[in-house]
């Protein structure tokens, strides 16, 4: 897609962005990343990313979700649906566009490189700027399914193939490592994960509305058996969707279907900390009530058994339409901060309409003077701008500790035990 295209695309796409996010007003950055350059120095060696780094070990900052982005003009095999790809569907369009937008994934005007090369280019520069050692975990993204184990490509938006992530992973080990994802339909779902691990994935990763999985399904269970034999842990979404429809079956994102992995005996980590929407309270019964879906989690994190299986992650918690009440409740639940794991959500940090440093000001969750400093590097660098903002985060004098941002214990088995025997 050149700029003029993308351009006039994001102009026809404007009345569908409603679908992406939530705001009060004009967003407070625009609505478009600007994608600037490396960070000047004032602002790389400013006191909130000095204070941020505080006694964190960036050999241990592992961020726990990050998504690649394209649109396989490489021989990445990443696909997307071809409504993406149309201004006839103004929402898939706009979606797409958007996100592109975010990764910085727009090729410069006569560049020889394309969308995945470039959102690829970009992500490396945005390392480069983290403290040596930290790294992300990249995540691949099955296709959608049916129960007999059949791909459904109509109703699969985005498709990013296992050997891709892994590769990227494999060349640049210096940054990634890889999180692979294997819908548990497929004829062959052990036979992939076994394949995944022994290729070195760190977790597999699910979106279940979106790919047509109902986690509480018998159909789901020699998957678990085997997630919890290999001690991958499951990286599932919950709560409301927004971001990919694929089979937009919003109810398989209910936290309390995640149980059944949890009996199995599987490391769950609920992505987003099930921080938007409602959900029926199934422990009432399938016609109970809807429920906060963050009330749900919240429910499930004080029940014993599931200590040392149930984790979350912190991605995206900070967008103004998940913010309150749950990054408070997070802040100052210090019980919890032993099982949560930061993570970006990357490129969605670079999504300019669905941040909002002043509703955090508001919420009385940021000081005011750190407000246009964290606005500045977003700019820049969507990934520090993360760490950086959540690290700053105060809620009556507390603040999340450098554990939540120390993950790599928990998906590097090795790390694990060398630090128990320290």
């Amino acid at each position: 897609m050149n700029r003029r295209r993308f351009l006039r695309a994001g102009g026809a796409s404007l009345a569908a962005l409603s679908a992406l996010a939530a705001w009060r007003s004009w967003p407070e950055q625009g609505l478009w990343n600007p994608c600037l350059g490396p960070l000047p120095p004032r602002l790389a060696e400013h006191e909130l990313v000095k204070a941020a780094w505080e006694g964190i070990n960036a050999e241990l900052v592992w961020d726990a979700h990050a998504h690649m982005v394209g649109t396989g003009d490489s021989p990445s095999g990443v696909r997307t649906s071809p409504k993406m790809e149309s201004l006839l569907h103004p929402v898939d369009y706009a979606r797409k566009v958007f996100f592109l937008n975010a990764g910085c994934a727009t090729p410069a005007r006569g560049s020889a490189k394309g969308v995945d090369e470039t959102f690829l280019a970009r992500i490396l520069a945005l390392m480069e700027e983290l403290r040596p050692g930290a790294k992300m975990l990249i995540y691949a993204f099955e296709r959608t399914h049916d129960e007999r184990g059949a791909v459904l490509w109509d109703s699969t938006d985005v498709y990013v193939p296992n050997p891709y992530v892994r590769d990227i992973a494999k060349k640049h080990g210096r940054f990634f490592e890889w999180v692979a994802s294997v819908h548990p339909y497929r004829a062959d779902c052990v036979a992939a994960l076994e394949e995944a691990k022994r290729e070195g994935a760190r977790a597999v990763k699910w979106l279940p509305s979106a790919m047509g999985i109902d986690p509480a399904s018998p159909l789901c269970d020699r998957f678990y058996a085997s997630l919890a034999k290999l001690d991958l842990p499951l990286i599932s979404h919950a709560g409301l969707e927004r971001a990919v429809h694929g089979s937009d079956v919003q109810s398989w994102g209910n936290p309390l279907k995640l149980r059944r992995a949890l009996d199995a005996g599987v490391r769950v980590v609920v992505a987003h900390c099930a921080s938007m929407g409602e959900d029926r309270d199934l422990d009432k019964g399938e016609a109970g009530p809807a429920v906060a879906s963050f009330d749900l989690f919240t429910r499930m994190m004080g029940e014993p058994r599931y200590e040392g299986r149930l984790f979350g992650d912190i991605s995206a918690v900070t967008q103004t339409n998940r913010a309150s009440p749950a990054v408070e409740r997070l802040i100052r639940e210090e019980s919890w901060h032993p099982r949560l794991l930061n993570g970006s959500d990357y490129p969605l940090t670079g999504l300019m309409p669905i941040f909002s440093m002043d509703y955090l000001v508001s919420l009385g969750l940021l000081e005011p003077a750190s407000a246009p400093v964290l606005t500045e590097i977003r700019a820049h660098n969507a990934l520090l701008f993360d760490f950086v903002a959540k690290r700053t985060l105060r809620s009556q004098g507390r603040k999340l500790p450098a554990s939540v941002f120390e993950t790599r214990g928990f998906f590097d088995p090795l790390s694990r035990t060398a630090q128990k025997s320290r």
